[in-house]
C-alpha cells in the first residue's frame, strides 16, 4: 500500500525507527510494542474511507492484529484521505468513537518567520533531568480526557523513543527554559527531505509569551542546517489556536488528516 498522506507518511517515521509497519494491501498494520498506549503508534491505516460495514469489519481486523483487553486499551483506525474524506464515518461516532480531525500543514524553511522571546533560552534536551522536566511538562498539557497516569506512562515511552532516535542522528529535542526551569518544548524528526514536527507543549504558567512560535521557528533552522531538509510538516487540530499560530510563522495548510479512536471502558 502507497500512503498518499503527507501527515500519516510523516507518522510512520516513528514506527519505521524502533516499530512494525506490516502491508496486507488495502490496510497497514502499524505496532509500537515498546509503547502499547501509545494510539497512533499501534493502529490500522486504510487505503480508503470507512464504507458499508466496514466499522465492525475494521474493529474486527484491529482485534486480530493489534490486539484486546486486556494487552490492547484501545481502537484506533485511520484512512489515507488528503481532503477530509470522511466515507461513512457517522458509524463510529454512534459506537462512541471520537473523531481525529488534523490539519497537515508545510512550510519552506527559508519561509518560516522568525520570531523571539529573548526572556526564555533554548537548547537541545541533553540530562536525564531535562527529559524529565519534558515529561512532566507534556502531562501538564494532555487533554483533560487522558487521565494523569495513564498519559504519563503514554510519555515516558515516548520520550524513550525520541532519545533514541536523537541519538541515532534521525533529529532532536528542543527545550525553552526559563533559568533551569523548563517551560516549553517541542520535537522534530527528518527523513529524506521531510521533517516532521512532535508535541509542542508550552506549559499553562508560561503561555502567550512567545515561547511556541521560537521553538518552531528554531527547529525548522535546526532541521535545514543539519539534514538539509526541503519541507516542513506539523498537524494540528483542525480550526484550533495551534493551527492559527503555526499559520502565522509560515505554513500553509496542505491536507486534512482523518481517523478516529476509542478508549476501552474503564482504560485510565
Amino acid at each position: 500500500m502507497q500512503v498518499k498522506s503527507l501527515g500519516y507518511r510523516t507518522d510512520l517515521f516513528f514506527p519505521a525507527f524502533d516499530g512494525q509497519i506490516i502491508d496486507r494491501g488495502d490496510y497497514l498494520v502499524v505496532k509500537t510494542p515498546s509503547n502499547p498506549a501509545f494510539y497512533w503508534g499501534n493502529f490500522l491505516l486504510f487505503a480508503d474511507p470507512p464504507g458499508e460495514g466496514d466499522d465492525q469489519r475494521w474493529r474486527e481486523l484491529f482485534a486480530e492484529e493489534i490486539g484486546q483487553p486486556p494487552q490492547v486499551m484501545h481502537q484506533a483506525l485511520g484512512w489515507d484521505s488528503t481532503q477530509g474524506e470522511a466515507g461513512l464515518l457517522h458509524a463510529f461516532l454512534d459506537q462512541g468513537f471520537h473523531l481525529e480531525h488534523g490539519t497537515v500543514l508545510t512550510a519552506d524553511p527559508k519561509d518560516l518567520f522568525p520570531k523571539f522571546s529573548p526572556k526564555f533560552s533554548l537548547r537541545q534536551l541533553h540530562s536525564e533531568a531535562d527529559w524529565e522536566q519534558s515529561i512532566e511538562n507534556q502531562v501538564l498539557c494532555r487533554e483533560a480526557i487522558f487521565s494523569e497516569g495513564g498519559y504519563r506512562t503514554f510519555r515516558q515511552g515516548q520520550a524513550a523513543r525520541y532519545r533514541a532516535m536523537a541519538a541515532a542522528g534521525l533529529g532532536t529535542w528542543f527545550g525553552a527554559f526559563a533559568g533551569k526551569q523548563l517551560v516549553g518544548d517541542l520535537g522534530i524528526f527528518c527523513a529524506g527531505n521531510l521533517a516532521r514536527y512532535q508535541a509542542v507543549c508550552t506549559h499553562p504558567d508560561f503561555r502567550r509569551r512567545g515561547i511556541a512560535s521560537r521553538l518552531v521557528y528554531q527547529a525548522g533552522r535546526y532541521a535545514v542546517e543539519q539534514h538539509a531538509v526541503e519541507t516542513l510538516v506539523i498537524v494540528a487540530e483542525a480550526d484550533s489556536p495551534a493551527q492559527r499560530l503555526y499559520q502565522s510563522l509560515g505554513f500553509q495548510i496542505s491536507e486534512i488528516q482523518m481517523g478516529v479512536w476509542k478508549a476501552d471502558e474503564g482504560n485510565d
